[in-house]
């Protein structure tokens, strides 16, 4: 029997309500049996934008995915330390899971657009299909030569898709209220532990 798995990956720094908002929209418009959400070590493209540890973002990703069954997290990345890439990430997947999963990339339209510079795309392409989400903001860039293995879904309507990791960071370095912006569990971790501020 098959199974359709979606892998939304990131830095998570912090986790927050938009990221869990495309998981379950990308869950139920595609029909995937799990969505499993995979915090990189260092990300190729950019910084994590502080020093926390990734430990953290992890702890931080597992509270926030905890109340939906057919969520979960992955150590792999993490575990594997160094930069992160994709098409590495998907291959130890697809051996994971076997012949029987069929495997889906969350993105959301933003990284969609940036597509040609990721390392070894093609092979990435071979490896999985993409689900792009639309998010707020960026317009809908798909490089032509992609467009076919590309299944997109836009969103409107929905306030959490304009929350950003690093305006949650700008907030709690100002002493501003993060409250409604990511799971409450992630909430008072974050104050626990003294993160970003």
């Amino acid at each position: 029997m098959t199974i359709k798995i979606g892998i939304l990956g990131g830095t998570f720094n912090p986790i927050h309500n938009g990221h869990l908002l495309i998981a379950e929209i990308a869950r139920q418009s595609c029909s995937l049996q799990k969505v499993i959400f995979i915090p990189c070590f260092m990300p190729p493209h950019k910084e994590t934008g502080d020093e926390d540890s990734p430990e953290a973002r992890y702890a931080m990703t597992n509270l926030a995915v905890a109340e939906y069954p057919d969520f979960m997290v992955s150590p792999i990345e993490i575990e594997r330390k160094g930069k992160s890439y994709s098409k590495d990430t998907i291959q130890t997947i697809n051996i994971s899971y076997g012949a029987e999963a069929n495997i889906y990339f969350i993105a959301g339209t933003d990284t969609i657009a940036e597509l040609n510079i990721w390392k070894d795309i093609d092979e990435l392409f071979s490896l999985c299909r993409f689900i792009g989400v639309s998010r707020p903001g960026y317009p809908l860039n798909v490089p032509e030569r992609y467009k076919e293995k590309i299944d997109i879904i836009s969103i409107t309507g929905f306030s959490s898709m304009d929350i950003s990791s690093s305006e949650i960071r700008r907030r709690l370095f100002n002493h501003e209220s993060i409250q409604g912006l990511v799971p409450e569990c992630v909430e008072k971790y974050i104050y626990s532990h003294g993160l970003y501020q």
